[in-house]
């Protein structure tokens, strides 16, 4: 069965909580939430195309609890925004998280939760990024048998916003390493000023009188 802890899947969502991040050097590269051809990766990627195919799914969560009980969960859970389901065929688990109810009815063009759409089911969409990904669940889950049909799609809108994030991301990583290079440069091509004072020295006109450390330069030469 894979889960979420599995290295092979990785699960983001798009509002990330930083409410206890450190601070981070000044220099460190974030790692990308997104690779950099997304749809190419969804269509050729094995594990994306068998969870593309409309299959079985099953609510997951309080397995140890009674069927009467794991229902009224299962309802509660979505009317906050959040379930757990699972594809049969695979043993794929995923954390939906969606716009949840208010006080247990859909919101004006909130379509993520649906309990009206059919009767004794509750239609869900769940938008989030899975191995660097941008997709959608969409599916349906029976609220008695707590059972139904699922499948991932490839969220193209999602997508384009990731990407745009993706490209100032990397512009502005190559723009700081650019000016840090510039300042490695203009720091090791800066001449010695006690070397051009002694330069200056050495050229027609006014002698210009030495420094204390060229006085103890000299002394230590004789």
């Amino acid at each position: 069965m894979i889960s979420m802890n599995d290295p092979s899947v990785g699960m983001l969502p798009f509002d990330s909580i930083g409410l206890y991040e450190q601070p981070k050097p000044r220099f460190i590269f974030k790692m990308p939430r997104v690779v950099p051809d997304q749809k190419a990766k969804f269509e050729s990627d094995e594990l994306f195309r068998r969870l593309s195919r409309e299959s079985e799914v099953r609510y997951t969560g309080y397995r140890d609890r009674p069927q009467e009980e794991r229902q009224i969960r299962f309802q509660n859970g979505c009317r906050e925004g959040h379930t757990e389901v699972a594809f049969i065929a695979t043993g794929t688990n995923m954390q939906l998280v969606f716009s949840p109810s208010t006080n247990g009815y859909h919101l004006s063009g909130n379509r993520d939760c649906d309990f009206d759409k059919e009767h004794g089911k509750v239609h869900i969409r769940s938008h989030f990024i899975m191995n660097g990904v941008c997709v959608r669940w969409r599916g349906w889950v029976d609220l008695e048998r707590l059972d139904g049909v699922g499948c991932l799609e490839f969220d193209e809108d999602k997508a384009l916003i990731e990407d745009s994030i993706l490209r100032d991301q990397i512009e502005r990583y190559n723009q700081r390493l650019r000016d840090f290079e510039e300042k490695q440069r203009a720091y090791r091509g800066q001449p010695d000023p006690h070397d051009l004072e002694l330069r200056l020295g050495g050229s027609g006109g006014a002698v210009p009188q030495p420094s204390n450390r060229c006085h103890q330069r000299l002394s230590l030469q004789m």
